[in-house]
């Protein structure tokens, strides 16, 4: 048998994604996601251009060989586009080798590991009553982990911070404004420095030791005023700190190490296994942050996950709702299925996307399970994405209080 087909659909059912259909000659359909939020039509002319005509007619139980053929093959290696292209591909044929076996994707991992995947909620709030009462609303929902972001005094909006999420209620909170050119937000380090820690504090008082708690820094710290924010942190048991300064330096990682005790992650932006060499090796991050779809798909990230369970550092995968749930689907499959297990970013798709995107996976008590429908337990409803067609939409740029432009 080989692939027949291979379409690229980009549609916007309240946000932006890319997908990729794979048809074999005996009629088995595979799903594989190449969203990159901001950089979607990268994505998809990627695939158009360069991957759709070199699929047909491959053998589509040579996954390991088809993954080598597309990164080793190209010459250009590594990146979002590349890898997000890819992963698409990977991950349709790993759909449709499950569903031709009949079980679902984890089965062909090595089966589960665990009966249940514990996940994160992100709780926000312009202020401390706003955070306060989102937390209490994830705790009910029976979430025992949570990401803590907050509004900084004199800073009109902060990014992952959300001004109009209920407390309780899923939602899609969408920091990619639909429009020509990305706003632009300001930002003080050393205001956030001093009013990051008393946020902890009052959470830990009102919520008590039991809550794991989680932050994000969006890479807009320099190595040392992370290494301060982590020293700063440590009193309230983090379960880790995520993003603490940009990651192309891993190295700076080091200093970070030397003052402080607060586990790290990091990686959501990163591609590839050949990103984190010196963070893994030097054992000097926590848990690995990418997600498959921009991490080469299943494939890519088990070849990542496997190398960083050698020297104890456990997974963290990236779930924002600029993945599909396609996406989603793959990295939940990968968490069940990997022994070094720490935890699954979740982040509930609007109502108007489940529509589109049929899916498996079911959520109970702040667990998540892939489900048990052969392979990836999640596919695009062609005749609902056609009424959604793509709108540009970008993530803001950061800028210093005197205009420089910083990192997020």
């Amino acid at each position: 048998m080989s692939i027949s087909t291979a379409d690229v659909i980009v549609t916007s059912p309240g946000r932006n994604f890319v997908t990729l259909k794979l048809v074999t000659s005996d009629g088995v359909v595979g799903w594989g996601d190449a969203t990159l939020n901001g950089r979607e039509l990268a994505a998809a002319a990627y695939l158009r251009d360069h991957l759709v005509d070199t699929l047909i007619g491959r053998d589509e139980d040579r996954i390991e060989d088809t993954w080598q053929y597309l990164y080793r093959g190209a010459y250009w290696r590594r990146g979002p586009v590349t890898m997000a292209a890819i992963a698409a591909v990977d991950m349709a044929l790993w759909d449709i080798k499950a569903k031709k076996a009949g079980v679902p994707l984890y089965q062909l991992l090595g089966g589960a590991s665990r009966e249940k995947l514990r996940v994160y909620a992100h709780a926000s709030g312009n202020d401390y009553a706003a955070l306060s009462q989102a937390i209490r609303g994830y705790v009910e929902e029976g979430y025992t982990a949570v990401r803590i972001q907050t509004g900084v005094p004199g800073l009109d909006s902060v990014y992952g911070v959300s001004a109009t999420a209920k407390p309780g209620e899923k939602y899609d909170y969408e920091p990619a404004h639909r429009s020509a050119r990305p706003d632009e937000e300001e930002w003080d380090t050393p205001a956030y420095l001093r009013h990051v820690p008393t946020i902890f504090e009052k959470v830990r008082e009102e919520f008590g030791p039991e809550l794991r708690l989680l932050h994000d820094g969006h890479h807009r710290m320099s190595p040392i005023e992370a290494a301060r924010l982590a020293k700063s942190l440590e009193p309230h048991d983090l379960l880790w700190l995520e993003d603490a300064t940009p990651g192309e330096d891993q190295d700076a990682f080091r200093l970070i190490r030397q003052h402080s005790t607060t586990p790290l992650a990091t990686g959501e932006v990163f591609n590839s296994v050949y990103d984190y060499q010196t963070l893994i090796t030097e054992r000097l991050i926590d848990y690995v942050r990418s997600a498959p779809t921009h991490t080469g798909g299943v494939t890519g990230m088990k070849k990542l996950l496997d190398f960083a369970g050698i020297y104890g550092i456990r997974s963290g995968l990236h779930g924002p709702t600029d993945v599909s749930p396609i996406g989603m689907a793959a990295a939940l499959h990968i968490d069940l299925a990997i022994h070094n297990f720490g935890i699954q970013e979740y982040m509930p798709h609007s109502d108007l996307t489940l529509e589109t995107f049929r899916t498996s996976y079911t959520f109970d008590r702040g667990f998540l399970h892939p489900g048990d429908t052969p392979g990836l337990g999640a596919e695009l409803d062609e005749t609902l994405a056609a009424q959604h067609p793509y709108t540009p939409a970008y993530l803001p740029v950061n800028r210093l209080l005197d205009g420089t432009l910083h990192d997020w």
